[in-house]
């Protein structure tokens, strides 16, 4: 079965087709960062513009290098949320339409199921059921028990900024603009971990929940503490800010494998391209045994074959979307 797969739930406007739920005959992405990196952030009436722009050649894109065409795809899943309402209706509506002019069923797509399920693409050995799984972006930071492609059970989530906002949040204290992910694990290889000992937000170590904001906080105390500080000591900060931050999640996600009794975990969502983050659950998964699963970088971000890998188990289980359905900008999952 070909999926056709949209994403527009923020500042990228992707398409995809795959197979089978597993085999990836394209993915194409269209990023904004350029136009947002200016603001320091997602301007949320800028991306929707971008999106309607984007959308059309993007998928015409994606079937041309799939080789495939319109009436050759089976089925349409499109993100249904959650994120920016704007950017979800230019994309969702796309979608429905074209899968109605098709004639072609199609499945609305909750956007972290979608990353939770970016683990099986291409991949000879995915993890088994039950995994535990820590989905780490921009919006969110939360941590699952997966038992099936369809069943997911949340287990925490961040109570104020997820790991990806308090990256981008401390890149711009320091002025180095947007996004901060991969500035900050750049820097934080030239920096000393130990120089400045942030502190680690835990709340409860036995607990699932997240929070970051704090942590920002003491960033900021930092820099007003040391307003021009030297390239040293911009990468000693961002080094100890990562530190901070791969302490707790690495700590969350093996605590949950234990408590869930669960000997594979999967890193996903748009932080699991940190190189940081990547190495340390490594060498702590090897140690204790268990299996670990991240998906290759081109997969952590903001894809459409996440959308359409998981869109083909949805159809398959015929829970297809009604006409009259609409997008959600809140978590419903």
């Amino acid at each position: 079965m070909m999926i056709l797969g949209v994403e527009s739930s923020c500042d990228e406007t992707a398409a995809a087709v795959v197979a089978d739920g597993r085999k990836i005959y394209s993915s194409v992405v269209a990023s904004q960062v350029e136009t947002h990196h200016i603001y320091g952030g997602v301007v949320p009436e800028l991306a929707s513009r971008m999106h309607l722009e984007a959308i059309v050649p993007v998928v015409e894109k994606a079937l041309a290098e799939a080789e495939t065409t319109a009436k050759q795809i089976d089925a349409v899943a499109a993100t249904r949320g959650p994120g920016l309402v704007g950017a979800l209706l230019v994309g969702f509506s796309f979608a429905k339409a074209y899968a109605y002019v098709l004639k072609k069923p199609w499945v609305g797509i909750n956007h972290l199921e979608a990353h939770l399920y970016s683990v099986f693409l291409d991949n000879s050995a995915p993890p088994r059921f039950p995994f535990v799984a820590l989905l780490a972006s921009g919006g969110h930071t939360n941590l699952y028990r997966v038992n099936g492609h369809l069943q997911a059970e949340l287990l925490g989530q961040t109570r104020d900024d997820a790991a990806g906002e308090a990256y981008d949040k401390v890149t711009k204290l320091l002025g180095l603009g947007y996004p901060g992910g991969a500035v900050i694990d750049r820097l934080a290889v030239k920096g000393d971990p130990n120089a400045i000992q942030f502190p680690r937000p835990y709340l409860d170590k036995n607990g699932f929940d997240f929070s970051f904001s704090g942590l920002k906080s003491a960033v900021a105390r930092q820099v007003r503490e040391n307003p021009d500080p030297s390239p040293r000591q911009i990468a000693d900060i961002a080094a100890g800010f990562q530190a901070a931050v791969v302490d707790v999640l690495t700590h969350k996600l093996l605590h949950a494998a234990k408590t869930c009794h669960c000997r594979e975990m999967a890193l996903v969502g748009g932080v699991a391209a940190n190189r940081g983050l990547n190495a340390r659950l490594t060498k702590s998964a090897r140690r204790d045994g268990l299996g670990l699963h991240i998906p290759p970088v081109s997969l952590c971000g903001d894809n459409a074959a996440m959308i359409a890998g998981l869109g083909y188990h949805y159809c398959r289980a015929g829970q297809y979307g009604a006409l009259d359905s609409d997008v959600y900008s809140r978590t419903r999952f």
